[in-house]
């Protein structure tokens, strides 16, 4: 299962069937395959490819040429993904809200040797270009910003006009990379290596959890036959994992990826304007910072909704009584949680539908265990005892250039390998997991174990309050303590004392937050991730107390 390869096959067994569905242009399955193969002939012609084949290598180290795409949500990204693949080059993604350092830092822990940017990015690039020696294939997309070419640069558009459309003599193979760079809001960025066999199987076949894909090309372009009626709509940036996935996942499915007319902001009118004008059944998500804006936008204004079928949020918790509101609004809906990981795919969900109890946390899981903490080996079904959530069979390799990082997220347990990225987590009965919150970012207030993510769910029940997100800072007597860092609605007042008797009537007491801290605006990843190293820098500061 090559994602080159894949494409290849739906494009011959469904030419004329739409594949992206842009403001401005339609691109069909022939089109943006042609495209791509153009794509993959420029980067052949400019040397790129797989210089070792997986066989040679550990698991820690990449035989392909790296080539970034620093682009908004377009069709090019897409291209850019699929012409790479062909081309046996691994293409990465960029954070295009990066500054110099930050851009300057993940173009050479990646390597790159190229890059598909769009125009708007220029100058930010020309800062930092001289010192990037590896770099030596700009492509350039014209974005409307009126930014010019840079000296070194392709104009992306007349480069592929000028390239063959034959695809590339290259072997691709189901060992051929996919990586994906981790949003670094809890760390520096690392670049998660994954097959691209394994990405399918375990983010981009289109199949919920516990439901078996297609093993085959042949068999998945059969299935796809009745999916021209698929129309997804990722409102994330592609640059986001679980953005991609949900774009490959349509397109292996035989759908349409849909694409917003504003993909540098979250405009709900923009957003669900395009769900309604292009009949979208699907659309992605990512938790409570993408659903409150959407919600308010369908408070000013109704649209028709009736194809909407699924939202799917994943990357961030979507608090029960946001999906409650989302499930009022459109009642023919479901709503689906999605849980997942840069290390470990989309293997959770949790579905609801207009009358069940809405709820969070607790997930069905395919391929998924809990760990003991001191991963000696697996926690039993009904366990009372928490451990940590981790993925078997299809799991990244490892992380780009750092085998000591590999070796502990994705360790060897009982002749088994699985991938823990460090959620802790309790296995129930039934097999279903409740996952209880990321460790890195876990507060321990005198012994006791305080996850983030439930604190902020109860206080965002607040209806003063936009936005929260808890971070842990020093305290003399428990080691540390929970604060909250808040961000009111408009006009909106509300004390200290109102959030923690909120908050009280839902979590116990050394959960409860000690201060708050109010701020304009909550930082958060374009993906809509908390960023949880600006919250707890803002914390300190409010206390007078530098970072460290």
């Amino acid at each position: 299962m090559n994602l080159a390869r894949i494409f290849e096959a739906l494009a011959a067994a469904y030419p004329d069937r739409d594949a992206i569905i842009a403001p401005t242009r339609r691109l069909t399955y022939a089109t943006l395959a042609e495209r791509a193969r153009r794509l993959a002939s420029v980067l052949r012609a400019h040397g790129l490819g797989c210089r070792r084949e997986r066989n040679a290598l550990q698991n820690h180290e990449s035989g392909q040429d790296h080539v970034g795409l620093y682009l908004l949500n377009s069709p090019e990204y897409l291209e850019g993904m699929l012409g790479s693949h062909a081309a046996r080059v691994a293409p990465f993604n960029v954070n295009y809200r990066y500054v110099d350092d930050e851009l300057l830092y993940l173009l050479e822990d990646a390597d790159a040797v190229g890059l598909v940017f769009h125009a708007r990015y220029a100058s930010t690039l020309a800062r930092i270009r001289d010192r990037l020696p590896r770099l030596r294939l700009l492509l350039q997309v014209d974005d409307g910003s009126g930014e010019r070419l840079l000296p070194d640069a392709l104009d992306y558009e007349a480069a592929l006009a000028a390239a063959s459309p034959v695809p590339p003599d290259a072997a691709c193979s189901p060992d051929d990379l996919y990586i994906l760079y981790t949003g670094g809001t809890t760390g520096a960025p690392k670049g998660v290596l994954w097959r691209q066999e394994d990405i399918y199987f375990g983010a981009m076949s289109g199949q919920p959890p516990g439901v078996p894909p297609p093993a085959t090309i042949p068999e998945l372009v059969e299935r796809a036959a009745n999916g021209a009626y698929l129309r997804t709509l990722p409102t994330p940036p592609l640059m986001h994992g679980a953005a991609q996935w949900a774009a490959f996942a349509a397109l292996h499915q035989g759908g349409a990826v849909v694409l917003q007319a504003r993909p540098d902001r979250l405009d709900p009118d923009d957003i669900w304007g395009t769900v309604a004008r292009e009949g979208v059944n699907l659309l992605l998500l990512v938790g409570d910072a993408f659903a409150r804006p959407l919600l308010d936008g369908l408070d000013r204004r109704s649209y028709d909704l009736s194809r909407l079928f699924v939202i799917l949020s994943g990357g961030a918790i979507l608090s029960p009584h946001l999906k409650q509101a989302l499930l009022e609004r459109i009642p023919h809906a479901m709503v689906i949680d999605g849980f997942g990981a840069s290390e470990t795919g989309g293997h959770g969900a949790m579905s609801t539908r207009a009358g069940d109890e809405a709820r969070t946390g607790t997930f069905a899981m395919a391929d998924t265990v809990v760990l003991r903490e001191d991963l000696s080996g697996e926690l039993p079904p009904g366990s009372p005892d928490v451990g940590w959530v981790a993925r078997t069979r299809h799991v990244p390799l490892g992380y780009y250039k750092d085998a000591a990082k590999t070796a502990r997220t994705f360790p060897v347990v009982g002749g088994t390998r699985y991938a823990v990225p460090g959620d802790h987590g309790r296995i129930l009965a039934d097999g279903s997991i409740v996952v209880l919150g990321r460790g890195s970012v876990s507060i321990n207030t005198g012994g006791e174990k305080v996850y983030p993510e439930e604190v902020e769910q109860a206080l965002r029940r607040h209806p003063s309050i936009y936005d929260a997100v808890v971070v842990g800072t020093p305290d003399e007597r428990f080691g540390e303590q929970v604060t909250a860092v808040v961000q009111l609605r408009p006009g909106a007042h509300a004390t200290h004392e109102e959030l923690v008797e909120l908050a009280a009537r839902h979590l116990a007491r050394y959960k409860l937050p000690k201060t708050t801290v109010w701020v304009d605006e909550i930082t958060r990843s374009p993906s809509g991730k908390p960023d949880y190293r600006w919250a707890r820098a803002r914390a300190l500061a409010a206390r007078g107390l530098a970072p460290g």
